[in-house]
């Protein structure tokens, strides 16, 4: 980070806070923000995540005397811009931030001290609870897994909507340890390698602190001596567990639906997963679907092509309706029945697509076959083919 990026924070504004505010009101303003985007209350969020430095930054600042005082001759000295460390210097110079001579990232978050203050005092109560690594990490409390299932429904019951039962199975905390992971009459220890912070923290080149998961005990910030029998130290079990699932009217072939709550069970009060359900569609056995219409392929004779006439067709819901085919209807044509498809969103339906197939007598009766010379007749001579050839 180079030295203009220091002069242009602004901690105050981070804090929310004016020039002239008094330290109790900057402890306030730092706890508020501190407890709104701590990483505890946030897992996974990046941006609560880079939030919470910036306000503990500031902190770290503004709630030094000393470092106050500098800060402010060097807003007044740039004209209002950000803090700079006496000596100047960009990231990992001598007296820059993250230098030899200055505080980094991680001394911030790992037994930083802020005046006579430590951060980690500062925290506590923020949460109930000490903000200590140790017991952060012991008490954290655990979203559920997200779990998935499959169902297989009809097409009327995919176009109509329809409910059904579900067996899922889905984590849940071992019935046989209560969640510990340790076998009866023992309980977990604090992790020897993060010391219950469930993170190990590696330094980049650039001076800020790296975390990921502690290899050793996964996260949990617990290490099990003695594993549960019965899930292996884990603290995890199985549930099987049935219920009943609304598939929405107009789901489609292999439509993901989320059930939020539905999932596995959180740890420690963790809010539960979410339910994915796979929706498989049997095809029907003469409709078919495109997008809010129904589809359906009509046989019509060439009588009815030819000379028009007033066909029924069956719609999904079992009632029949009647189109009109006009007179010299070709094969393949297509005619709309409106409102008799799938439900939309909005309350209304898609249409009907009724699209003609012309039947052709496989064999006819001499009688049949002398009207439709004389018919030919009387037509004409005339080449249907004749534009295939034209150059």
């Amino acid at each position: 980070m180079s030295t203009k990026d220091y002069m242009e924070k602004d901690y105050y504004k981070t804090l929310g806070v004016s020039k002239d505010a008094k330290p109790e009101e900057i402890k306030k303003a730092f706890r508020k923000l501190a407890r709104e985007n701590h990483p505890d209350q946030h897992p996974g969020d990046a941006a609560a995540e880079k939030r919470f430095k910036e306000v503990s930054e500031a902190n770290s600042v503004l709630s030094d005397p000393k470092k106050r005082k500098e800060y402010d001759q060097q807003r007044s000295m740039f004209g209002g811009g950000g803090f700079r460390f006496p000596g100047g210097g960009g990231q990992g110079a001598p007296g820059g931030f993250g230098g030899a001579g200055g505080p980094s990232m991680d001394d911030l978050f790992r037994n930083a001290t802020s005046g006579d203050q430590n951060i980690s005092d500062l925290f506590g109560g923020l949460f109930g609870q000490s903000t200590s690594s140790r017991r952060t990490t012991r008490n954290a409390s655990r979203r559920g897994s997200d779990i998935e299932g499959e169902v297989t429904i009809d097409f009327d019951q995919a176009v109509n909507g329809t409910t059904v039962t579900m067996q899922t199975i889905s984590d849940t905390p071992c019935a046989a340890c209560r969640g510990t992971g340790a076998a009866p009459g023992t309980s977990p220890e604090i992790c020897p390698t993060c010391q219950g912070s469930g993170t190990k923290t590696t330094q980049t080149s650039g001076g800020f602190s790296v975390g990921e998961p502690c290899p050793t005990c996964h996260g949990r910030g617990l290490y099990v001596e003695d594993p549960c029998p019965v899930c292996h130290g884990s603290g995890r079990g199985q549930s099987t567990k049935t219920m009943q699932v609304r598939i929405p009217a107009g789901v489609e072939d292999g439509q993901r639906i989320r059930l939020k709550g539905k999932g596995g069970a959180g740890e420690n009060g963790g809010p539960s997963g979410d339910l994915y359900v796979l929706v498989n569609v049997t095809p029907h056995r003469i409709f078919g679907r495109k997008g809010d219409n129904l589809t359906l392929t009509a046989p019509v004779t060439y009588a009815e092509a030819a000379l028009g006439g007033d066909v029924e067709v069956p719609t999904l819901n079992g009632q029949r309706v009647k189109l009109r085919i006009p007179p010299g209807t070709p094969n393949g044509r297509t005619f709309r029945v409106r409102g008799r498809g799938v439900a939309k969103k909005n309350g209304e339906k898609g249409d009907l697509l009724v699209t003609t197939e012309v039947q052709v007598p496989s064999t006819m009766s001499d009688k049949a076959t002398e009207a439709l010379k004389a018919h030919a007749d009387a037509l004409g001579a005339s080449d249907p083919r004749a534009d295939l050839f034209k150059k």
